[in-house]
């Protein structure tokens, strides 16, 4: 996600020997001299206001420090020899940029007091402006711990242990139920006693059907009716022209490894685009004309049509009424070519499962 710099800010380090707070870019500790530590962690001031001076944000711009590979000392970006000792600052370490240091905060400065003098002062002052005592800015509080009531109860193992017994009861029931079903229990010797047909066509008209679509995916012939932008997609890179949102999360500090932070802020860019109703004509169906009968030659409805209808899909049932010794049985056809095999009075064989409904059906022997 590409990031977009919106200033520099000052960090602070603390000093290892006095425990004093100092700005990120002086090298050596304001109140004892001790010098910068190479593994020292650049920290986030109490109040982050961006650098105005061109001077510090060219050297905040340079990047990380370098420390002399032989006397440790500092050294800006960019220099080539060392300032203390003039060693070769190839062999040099740079310090280490990137790491966010946090959100970045903009408001009012808060009121310390002196550890030393009580004398209330700015919390972005490193000494106190009455008797000179280091001031150290106060530990920001810890993420206060999820509230008890938020939590859901761990549920106990009987419960778990219920629910999956309860779902293998299930599987066995539709694993018994399908058995049922499928196996047959006895055969019974049946006589077809009579047929029935039913046949229905359905008859359609053009009307009018509303639809929502991306206005350049609106077919030629549509009218169309009312369009807003919406958002279409995102991407990283700015739009060159057209309709866009600028969408941006909340900014943060990154280290530079020069005692300065870069302030920046993600950034993707919502692309709207016309999202439209339409209407066209469609074929609509608007009922279904049905024929039905009690012999082996079904036919097909055909119906009156006005000139903007025609005629849909075709549908069809086919039933057989066996009679037996033990009663009547009603069993579905499929096809046309079986439900013609079952003649007025012909015999045949019905598998009837435990549920007294049949499975299957043969020609008697």
């Amino acid at each position: 996600m590409p990031q977009e710099t919106l200033g520099y800010v000052k960090l602070e380090w603390t000093c290892p020997k006095c425990g004093s707070r100092n700005p990120g870019p002086e090298k050596a500790c304001l109140s004892c001299g001790a010098p910068q530590p190479q593994d020292v962690q650049f920290e986030r001031p109490a109040s982050q206001e961006l650098v105005k001076d061109e001077a510090e944000i060219k050297q905040a711009k340079a990047g990380p420090d370098i420390h002399c590979a032989f006397c440790g000392a500092r050294n800006p970006a960019g220099a080539t020899v060392c300032s203390q000792c003039g060693a070769d600052l190839k062999e040099g370490t740079r310090r280490e940029a990137g790491k966010v240091v946090g959100a970045y905060q903009v408001g009012p400065v808060k009121q310390i007091p002196c550890p030393n003098c009580g004398t209330p002062n700015p919390e972005t002052a490193l000494k106190c402006a009455n008797c000179g005592a280091s001031l150290t800015r106060p530990a920001e509080p810890a993420p206060a711990a999820p509230s008890s009531l938020a939590a859901k109860p761990a549920r106990p193992k009987w419960m778990v242990y219920g629910l999956i017994g309860a779902a293998i009861a299930l599987c066995l029931c539709a694993v018994i139920g399908y058995a049922l079903l499928s196996t047959p229990r006895e055969s019974q010797t049946a006589a077809v006693q009579t047929v029935n047909w039913e046949t229905g066509v359905a008859i359609e008209e053009q009307r009018p059907v509303t639809h929502q679509t991306w206005q350049d995916q609106i077919p030629q012939d549509a009218d169309v009716g009312d369009c807003q932008d919406e958002v279409r997609y995102v991407q990283d890179q700015q739009p060159v022209g057209g309709n866009y949102n600028k969408v941006c999360g909340t900014p943060y500090t990154k280290d530079t490894g020069g005692g300065y932070g870069e302030v920046v802020q993600d950034c993707r860019y919502e692309v709207l685009e016309p999202y439209c109703s339409y209407s066209m004509l469609e074929w609509q169906q608007l009922d279904v004309a049905r024929l039905s009968g009690d012999n082996l030659l079904p036919v097909w409805p055909e119906p009156q049509l006005s000139s903007d209808q025609r005629l849909g899909q075709q549908s069809a049932t086919y039933v057989v009424i066996f009679e037996t010794k033990k009663g009547k049985y009603s069993y579905p056809v499929n096809s046309l070519e079986e439900f013609q095999q079952f003649q007025i009075g012909s015999r045949w064989t019905l598998n009837i499962n435990s549920l007294n409904q049949i499975v299957s059906v043969e020609p008697a022997q």
